[in-house]
């Protein structure tokens, strides 16, 4: 394992390009290492979820790299102007916060890295690659405040992100801390 630093970090804008690396860091992490089950979080679902993220305007991903191995990702998408990203905060929002531009917000949809990767920095150095040279004012995403009992709201909020509120996106997903970053 080399040191984060030296990892390769590649921007991708089509998916098919790393869809199957994706998917399956996606579901090592998820299913293997967090032992996350039901319906919601399938590979099927998450393979759903991620033609549909990545059929937005402005999809992009990080995957970083060691030694030609996929260790991790991340990737999102402005909200565009049609967003139906604030319609299912169980939180009452300020006036015009959910307001979207297409330039506004751009909105997290995931960031994945494997065990051995986990609490090297690596996550942040591709979390911090997918957000450089963005030109939106704001970054949100939304965590599982359950994730490792919590550690991983926690890790959010280290890289100064707030919590704004709540939502459940989809009838069978869970209840996610709703998170905001200023970016500019």
């Amino acid at each position: 394992m080399t040191s984060p630093a030296a990892l390769e970090l590649r921007h991708v804008r089509n998916v098919e390009e790393v869809r199957q690396e994706i998917v399956d860091v996606h579901a090592e992490v998820r299913h293997r290492d967090f032992g996350l089950t039901g319906p919601f979080y399938t590979v099927e679902r998450f393979n759903e979820r991620l033609t549909g993220h990545s059929s937005a305007l402005g999809w992009e991903a990080v995957v970083a790299y060691d030694q030609g191995e996929a260790v991790g990702f991340a990737y999102g998408v402005p909200l565009g102007t049609k967003s139906r990203w604030w319609t299912a905060m169980t939180t009452q929002m300020p006036e015009g916060f959910a307001e979207e531009t297409g330039s506004r917000t751009f909105a997290l949809n995931e960031i994945v890295v494997r065990k051995t990767w986990r609490g090297t920095g690596a996550a942040h150095r591709i979390h911090e690659e997918l957000l450089s040279g963005r030109p939106e004012e704001r970054i949100t995403l939304l965590v599982n405040p359950a994730a490792g009992d919590g550690k991983v709201q926690a890790v959010y909020e280290r890289w100064g992100y707030e919590k704004i509120g709540e939502q459940q996106p989809f009838p069978d997903s869970p209840v996610f801390a709703s998170m905001m970053r200023t970016l500019r």
